[in-house]
Order: C-alpha cells, then sequence, then structure tokens
C-alpha cells in the first residue's frame, strides 16, 4: 500500500528569528509543523549540516560579501553568513517543534565543495543524499513539503521531488521565505506549480488511519 510523507525542511535555530541565516517570520512554521505531523504515515526532516569552512560561507570567499553572487564549482552561488555548522546550537531543531514525531533525519550540504539547497540532491545533482531510496523504500507516492525557505530548499527539494516521480505538494502556510529580490518568493511559486508541484493549505490534510 502506497504511502504519503511529510518532509519538513531545514527547521534549524539558523533559519528562525535570531539565527545567522534568519528567514523572516520563520519560527510561524512550526505550530503548522507540529499540527501536520500526526497526520502522515511517515515524517522526515533534513538538516542542513556544514563544515566550518564551507565554500558557500561568504567568511570562505575573499572579496565576496554576505549574498554576493560568485561561482562554485561550476555553479552560479549566493554568499551565505556561516550557518548551521555541524554541532553547533545553530544547526539544531528549532525548539518546540515535535521532534518526537521525526521518523527519519536527512543531512545535506556536508561536502565543503559544494551547496546543498535540496532535500534530495547537492546543487550539481552529482550525489545523493538517499531520501529517494528511503521514500521508495517506505513505498511513499506523494510528499508534503514545507520548511525553509520558500525560494531555496523547499523549491529545490520540491523541482526534485517531482523529477524522482513523487507526487508532491508544498503547504504555502507552512513555508517562509529569504527575499533577497522582491521578486524571489512569487517566482519560486510560479516555478514549482509549472514543475508539476501542488500548493496546498495545511487545513486540507487530515489524520491518515
Amino acid at each position: 500500500m502506497s504511502k504519503r510523507a511529510l518532509l519538513l525542511i531545514d527547521l534549524q535555530v539558523d533559519f528562525v528569528e535570531g539565527g545567522a541565516l534568519a528567514v523572516p517570520n520563520g519560527s510561524e512554521v512550526i505550530e503548522v509543523a507540529n499540527r501536520l505531523i500526526p497526520c502522515f504515515d511517515l515524517v522526515v526532516a533534513t538538516l542542513d549540516f556544514h563544515p566550518a569552512d564551507h565554500k558557500s560561507f561568504a567568511s570562505q570567499n575573499r572579496g565576496v560579501g554576505v549574498y554576493g553572487e560568485f561561482e562554485l564549482e561550476g555553479l552560479p552561488q549566493t554568499a551565505w553568513p556561516d550557518h548551521c555548522i555541524a554541532g553547533s546550537t545553530g544547526a539544531e531543531f528549532v525548539s518546540g517543534l515535535d521532534v518526537e514525531g521525526i521518523d527519519y533525519r536527512i543531512y545535506k550540504g556536508t561536502d565543503r565543495r559544494i551547496d546543498s539547497y535540496s532535500g534530495f540532491y547537492d546543487n550539481g545533482h552529482r550525489k545523493g543524499t538517499g531520501l529517494t531510496e528511503l521514500l521508495r523504500a517506505q513505498a511513499v507516492r506523494e510528499v508534503v513539503i514545507l520548511g525553509l525557505a520558500t525560494d531555496y530548499c523547499v523549491l529545490y527539494t520540491a523541482l526534485d521531488s517531482v523529477a524522482e516521480g513523487f507526487l508532491t505538494v508544498v503547504v504555502t502556510d507552512g513555508c517562509r521565505g529569504v527575499g533577497l529580490r522582491p521578486t524571489d518568493i512569487p517566482e519560486a511559486w510560479a516555478r514549482m506549480e509549472r514543475a508539476g508541484v501542488r500548493l496546498a493549505k495545511s487545513d486540507e490534510f487530515s489524520r491518515v488511519s
């Protein structure tokens, strides 16, 4: 029997208010996550988990300011503040998240040479995280996504989910975006819809019997 899985994207200290790479109003998604966790057969959380010298950090690139653009391993890259360093408080789940309801954790961004927005692959699609294999082993057919941030890790996770053949839904009120440019968040929603992602509100989901 096929299942549906809830993917919680990067609900970590550094991505909410007060964190090193705070997403505006990021903590608001925790309530949505906690409400939906009991409604799913399988709950998987992704975590950014960077080495301290990750090459996507502005601190590792002389002459490149935070949020500047440069090329990393042949790919366009935004220079981020140091964030979600493995073993740091910033890499931990946000306080108040129902971590007992999480079945599996997927760590991404662990290779210092390349960034990993998607929960499925690094940005160059050179190496998978094991998420596809996990979902298929669990007979998952439908993937429902929420988390941080709309215009980066949620976007690329959703696009890869569709590409891997999963029915893919993104919970719009369970996401918040970075919005470095005013068009980034609306463009992310449009790009997801063009790819075949269905956008839905959290109140659509009821407990799975």
